[in-house]
């Protein structure tokens, strides 16, 4: 980014939030006014911004100026369109609609690599000539006109629901994340975790395990993750001794589980509100259990490699004081406080109370952990806030964009209900072999997708299945996310385990070895809410859910530990043995 055009990314940036946040406090805007409003301020970024070459950034400036017109074209005729009902009219409407999705899976291919574009580019494929396919993967045929209008003009595909949570929902929390990220928010969260857990046995580890917790809560990406937290977290325990794989490999493992820690558990769980129609609370408190025990795991795991290596904790010259604790603390704790507030106490939506939160924290921005103001460093504050918010936003909406276009050809092709009927009788009709199926389908799609994007292909295919057999709407869908996120520890593509074996550089095969067995509770956890399925009812049946999840707790204690204690072979696999056990007989 040259020195000239750093201020245009400021501004676009600054556009981006005030839109989003109008969006929020103006009432109601037309879907087919603020969702391609929502991809015209993404094109740029993910166009423009991520060149790397003359050619790319020739290419990109093209594709920008014909996406913004097929926009704004949508924009200024949305009513008319709407008379439409999807169906287009004349070759300049079809050559628009082209460009408009070549556009959008050419944004995705830039912002996240080809696997996601290129499953969006065999729907399309499929719809214009699935008729032609023999037996009953086939389909009866669309007309192009049809096709092609249902995906670009009406509230089918590029501007369905999936684009609409990332307009009022997604956008909001990102930007918020940004604020956050942009001052001492991520120092208090360190200082906290040091404060915690810094004096304990493996405490340099624990340190990691609780600061990723609370940083990746926000952040929604592991990668990110490891990339933020692991710069502090993974020097501090490889100069305190500790191995470089168990040092990566906590890391990308803590880092992982931010995804499934409310209370905002990254893009997934608003996707997830849509998906469902249950509300976001309900969301959040169903899964709060699942992701303590998943910590628990990794907490009892870090206890068991402390019995195979000496793992110090934090040097007390190196541990915060609590004057800082108790200051830094307050950086995120207020913005917190305020977003639950107001989604528990204030009755507000949540895009609502996290405005609330995000102006609670920007006005934040202009104090230091010394409680000093300072408009300069504001100022460079604000203008991280600008370019961090405008280009994650446009990347989460190239990725959702992406989506709704596999999801807009399942639902127009009846695709969706065929891999359905497919995933029901490959399992026989059974429960637990429909589940493995669709954690295997999960793991694959997940190597090469995005966690949200690869969650929402699979719960549209393998969800009514799953719901069919017997399970709850919410129990799959958590079920399904919680599989989506296999990939980011495990190979053959381990999205957190790579960054954080290059950060300390260690062989990654060894990082994913270790972190497969510290995070064992992302293979288990799943399960252990189908087996008991009161885990996930705290808000109906507390004492239940309690009872349930201290079961799973007392199961998922001896595997971690029957797993990577130095103990007997024999005592190991009883304990494993008897976790099992645990967790899976007599479900409550």
């Amino acid at each position: 980014m040259s020195a000239i055009s750093r201020p245009f990314w400021i501004t676009l940036g600054a556009i981006s939030i005030a839109f989003h946040l109008w969006l929020i406090f103006s009432g109601l805007v037309p879907n087919l006014v603020s969702r391609p409003i929502h991809m015209a301020l993404a094109l740029p970024w993910a166009l423009i911004f991520v060149a790397k070459t003359p050619a790319q950034k020739i290419s990109g400036i093209i594709l920008t100026v014909t996406g913004l017109i097929g926009c704004g074209w949508i924009v200024f005729n949305q009513s008319a369109l709407g008379d439409q009902y999807g169906f287009l009219m004349g070759n300049g409407q079809i050559a628009m609609a082209s460009a408009l999705l070549l556009i959008v899976l050419e944004m995705a291919r830039r912002a996240i690599g080809w696997p996601l574009p290129l499953v969006a580019a065999i729907a399309l494929i499929y719809a214009l000539y699935g008729e032609y396919i023999p037996g009953e993967f086939g389909h009866a045929g669309l007309p192009v006109e049809s096709m092609l209008g249902t995906l670009t003009i009406a509230e089918g595909g590029l501007w369905g629901s999936l684009t609409g949570v990332s307009v009022s929902i997604v956008a909001i929390f990102v930007i918020f994340g940004a604020v956050l990220n942009a001052g001492e928010a991520g120092q208090g969260f360190m200082n906290v975790a040091g404060a915690a857990a810094g004096r304990l046995k493996g405490g340099a580890a624990k340190v990691s395990v609780v600061s990723s917790a609370l940083f990746g809560s926000i952040s929604g990406s592991a990668s990110a993750n490891v990339a933020s937290t692991g710069a502090i977290t993974l020097p501090a325990m490889t100069r305190l001794g500790y191995p470089k794989r168990l040092a990566a490999a906590v890391e990308a493992v803590a880092s992982s589980g931010g995804q499934i820690m409310p209370p905002l558990m990254g893009a997934g769980a608003f996707v997830m509100v849509e998906l469902t129609g249950r509300p976001y609370v309900d969301i959040m408190v169903a899964a709060i259990l699942p992701a303590i025990l998943y910590f628990l795991a990794v907490w009892v795991g870090i206890n068991a490699f402390a019995q195979r290596y000496d793992l110090p904790g934090v040097p007390e010259e190196d541990r915060p004081q609590m004057r800082a604790v108790v200051i830094t603390s307050c950086f995120f704790l207020v913005p917190f406080t305020i977003l639950l507030w107001g989604m528990f106490g204030g009755g507000y939506t949540p895009q609502y109370a996290a405005c609330l939160a995000l102006m609670a924290g920007a006005a934040l921005l202009f104090f230091d952990a010394g409680l000093t103001f300072d408009l300069n460093r504001a100022k460079d504050r604000f203008t991280d806030v600008c370019l961090n918010a405008g280009r994650q936003v446009a990347m989460i909406g190239s990725i959702i964009l992406c989506a709704s276009i596999v999801i807009g050809v399942l639902g127009l092709t009846g695709l969706g209900i065929k891999i359905t009927s497919l995933l029901l009788s490959g399992s026989g009709g059974m429960l637990w072999p429909a589940l493995l199926l669709t954690a295997l389908a999960c793991l694959i799609l997940g190597m090469e997708v995005p966690t949200t994007a690869a969650y929402v292909i699979c719960v549209s295919v393998a969800g009514p299945a799953l719901i069919e057999l017997g399970l709850e709407p919410l129990q799959a869908h958590l079920f399904v996310f919680w599989f989506a996120l296999l990939s980011t520890i495990t190979p053959p593509v381990c999205g957190a385990v790579f960054i954080a074996a290059g950060m300390v550089e260690e062989n990654w095969l060894k990082v994913a070895g270790t972190a497969m067995a510290l995070g064992v509770g992302l293979y288990i956890v799943p399960l252990a809410m189908i087996a008991n399925a009161s885990l996930i009812d705290l808000a109906n049946d507390p004492v239940w859910a309690i009872a349930a999840g201290l079961k799973v707790a007392v199961g998922l204690t001896a595997i971690s530990f029957g797993l990577i204690s130095p103990r007997a072979a024999f005592v190991r696999i009883a304990l494993v043995a008897v976790g099992g056990i645990a967790i899976f007989a007599a479900g409550i």
